[in-house]
Formats: structure tokens, C-alpha cells, sequence
């Protein structure tokens, strides 16, 4: 299952992470972002040790929002070495989640 992080813990957890990270942006009231959740949670199963799987509330945390300049949901975006490499909108199916992150 993915972990919920939160602004505090954003730069320690994603930005100075050794291995890739997946961010995946929503909020409780998004239809898609509900969608998302279970592939979200698998992927997070999948790729544990490989890659770590965050969901980050935009509501909650809108500081992390609006840093990364993400103005629709779920945004999902792929950071490595503290920087970002692979961003995308919308539900996806998991497929294309994998090869976002070059798996």
C-alpha cells in the first residue's frame, strides 16, 4: 500500500531519495483519483525496494501542489535525484504507469 506523506516529510522522503520515487498527487473528493487508488497500492507492492510509491493530498498539502505546478488531478509524477523525470495527468492504467518508470 502506498504511504501518505505530507509537506513536512516531502523533501526528506522524495527529494533525497536513492531510488526512483512516484508521486501520486490527488484528493478524497476525485473521482479518478479514487480510480487510481488500488493500481496505485499494487505498484506500490510490485516495486517495493525498487521504487518507493507516495500519495501526496493536494488539499491538505498545497505548498507541495503548487511547487510542482499541479493544477488537475491525480497528477502522478516520477522524480529521480531530487529532480523530475516523468510527469503525467489523468487515471492510467497500470501499464502505462510501469512504463513511466521505465519498468
Amino acid at each position: 500500500m502506498a504511504e501518505h506523506i505530507t509537506t513536512a516529510e516531502f523533501d526528506s522522503k522524495v527529494l533525497q531519495s536513492s531510488k526512483p520515487v512516484l508521486v501520486d498527487f490527488f484528493a478524497e473528493w476525485c473521482g479518478p483519483c479514487k480510480a487510481m487508488g488500488p493500481v496505485i497500492d499494487e505498484l506500490a507492492g510490485e516495486l517495493a525496494g525498487d521504487v518507493d510509491v507516495y500519495k501526496l493530498n493536494v488539499d491538505e498539502n498545497p505548498e507541495i501542489a503548487q511547487r510542482y505546478r499541479v493544477m488537475s488531478i491525480p497528477t502522478l509524477i516520477v522524480f529521480e535525484n531530487g529532480e523530475v523525470k516523468e510527469q503525467t495527468l489523468g487515471a492510467q492504467p497500470k501499464q502505462a504507469l510501469l512504463q513511466l518508470l521505465g519498468k
